[in-house]
């Protein structure tokens, strides 16, 4: 059981459980009805995605070295209020049941 990271759109793997798309705006390429079978996401819960600023941040990111001021400033976002507890909340499930947590990045790992 656990939470996995998964790039939206990619294949389910079996068993992996639902599939939670972290993302502020869903893919422009995909309506709502057609998420859950297209491999995109079952629900959509945009409150663990990092805001417009942090995505610019990151995408901009010449090197591999400013990359650490970009996962700070997201920390300090998910640190307070509403986020904090549904990422607390997330945790707490992953250890009874499985789930995916989807971003649509190319490596996430990044």
């Amino acid at each position: 059981m656990g939470l996995r990271i998964v790039r939206l759109g990619s294949p389910r793997l079996p068993g992996k459980g639902l599939r939670i798309g972290t993302v502020r705006r869903p893919p422009r390429r995909v309506r709502r009805e057609e998420s859950a079978w297209r491999d995109f996401f079952g629900v959509r819960l945009p409150i663990p995605a990092p805001s417009p600023e942090t995505v610019k941040q990151a995408l901009a990111a010449g090197s591999e070295r400013e990359l650490p001021a970009v996962g700070r400033r997201y920390r300090r976002e998910m640190a307070t209020g509403d986020e904090r507890r549904v990422l607390d909340l997330l945790a707490q499930l992953s250890h009874s049941a499985d789930a995916s947590a989807g971003c649509d990045c190319e490596g996430t790992s990044r």
